[in-house]
């Protein structure tokens, strides 16, 4: 049985290899487990603006390729995520706008310039983000293969740490709703039934004894 809730838009961001997408993937099977309508989906996405982006880093650089993320975002929000939230459905995005602030920074993009870009994407309901020691995220890269130039040994993880903790202080002084979670030794499991408490009086959703009643 399917409950009714409203829609919520939720969005999973961290650096490389602390477990956005796995996590993405386990929270979007929990929620459809227990009778919620879930749309997981990513950023870049899989349309042709977000292929372009996804398997362009080596061509596209700073500003231009700030300029395709962010193309490809707002056709994103106004064919997918926002017809899915306005559904009634709980979209889960693996990757949102912390992650342009993160990579065009370090892809030397002002910062001004990525704040401009994306100044009028939707707000989400939930902003999650995942953390994890450098050394580790690093070492979970190698073990699966970096997916772009911008994750690419230690120094890399190092400093996407500290620009996520940058984005996030800038976020919480907006007001933002924030849910940061380590995943250096915690399971996804463990994180999942976080998460699904969070999201619990934000999508006005029955607790779990009385989903399961």
């Amino acid at each position: 049985m399917t409950h009714h809730h409203r829609g919520l838009f939720v969005t999973v961001d961290g650096p490389a290899g602390t477990g956005k997408t796995t996590l993405t993937h386990a929270l979007a099977e929990r929620l459809n487990h227990d009778g919620y309508a879930v749309h997981p989906t990513t950023q870049p996405s899989r349309n042709q603006l977000g292929e372009i982006a996804r398997h362009g880093t080596d061509t596209y650089r700073g500003y231009d390729l700030a300029c395709l993320v962010a193309a490809d975002r707002y056709h994103q929000l106004r064919t997918e995520i926002q017809p899915h939230r306005a559904a009634g459905r709980i979209v889960l995005c693996d990757r949102y706008v912390p992650s342009s602030y993160v990579l065009q920074t370090m892809d030397n993009a002002p910062p001004a310039f990525i704040h401009t870009l994306n100044a009028a994407a939707d707000r989400p309901d939930l902003t999650i983000f995942l953390t994890a020691d450098p050394t580790v995220a690093a070492a979970r890269v190698r073990r699966r293969g970096a997916h772009s130039r911008f994750h690419t040994d230690l120094t890399s993880s190092r400093t996407e740490a500290t620009l996520y903790r940058d984005a996030t202080t800038n976020l919480k002084t907006q007001g933002q709703n924030l849910l940061q979670l380590d995943t250096t030794h915690t399971s996804t499991d463990q994180l999942v039934e976080v998460i699904t408490r969070k999201l619990t009086p934000l999508a006005r959703l029955p607790r779990p004894e009385q989903a399961t009643a």
